[in-house]
């Protein structure tokens, strides 16, 4: 098992008040699954992706990522599991504007001491695997939002992480641009990449396997609407 939460809470404090935002979470993935989180704005799914990717701390609970008990972690130890254990691919792709798409793949391995011809190596095989070997001196200027996002996925992977974690990948995409993304997710999860993607968009979580969804802080299981 990759993931296993049970019974996730989490509070902010507003003023005087204590707003709970998560509440008793219970859930689990398999190594090598490909599950959605659906809900609308504010039902805490942002949260929830933050905890699980070692952004935030949980209020109570208890958390294992790779059969380590986050809650008990410092926030050292969080940013080093972050750096080898999970890739993170945002909506607004977060690329370095000045750097060309092969250093930006390359920046998490530069964190992690990887020599400098092996990141060379490693980014280079990343931007193939994700169909940008002919692109990778172009700067984030010179490339597409499809081809940013994909950019930012061949970041994601070069650390070889035990997950990915993605926050709306296609919410600034065109429509063929986020098909060609969500076909990349497809095939890395054939290959064995876990994935956890937060969406709004019900045909983009039909490319998951499993379906979950998130209401006022409370997550509840549904069955994907697709066959794989």
């Amino acid at each position: 098992m990759i993931l296993e939460l049970k019974d996730i809470c989490k509070d902010y404090i507003q003023g005087k008040m204590i707003v709970p935002v998560l509440k008793d979470v219970m859930f689990s993935m398999n190594e090598g699954e490909y599950v959605a989180i659906m809900g609308p704005s504010g039902s805490g799914k942002t949260t929830l992706m933050n905890i699980v990717g070692c952004l935030d701390k949980l209020t109570s609970g208890s958390f294992f990522l790779d059969g380590q008990d986050m809650s008990k972690c410092t926030d050292n130890q969080m940013s080093d599991i972050r750096l080898q254990k999970i890739g993170f691919v945002f909506q607004n792709f977060q690329l370095m504007p000045k750097e060309s798409a092969l250093e930006n793949v390359a920046l998490p391995l530069t964190y992690a001491g990887i020599p400098k011809k092996e990141r060379k190596e490693r980014a280079m095989e990343a931007l193939s695997r994700v169909g940008l070997a002919d692109r990778v001196n172009f700067k984030p200027t010179q490339l597409s939002g499809g081809q940013k996002q994909r950019v930012a996925i061949a970041r994601a992977i070069v650390n070889r992480p035990k997950i990915l974690l993605a926050d709306e990948p296609t919410g600034a995409l065109d429509s063929k641009s986020g098909e060609q993304v969500m076909e990349l997710f497809q095939s890395l999860n054939d290959e064995g990449v876990s994935i956890l993607m937060i969406t709004h968009a019900p045909d983009i979580a039909e490319y998951a396997q499993r379906v979950v969804e998130i209401r006022d802080g409370i997550l509840k299981e549904r069955e994907a609407q697709t066959d794989r």
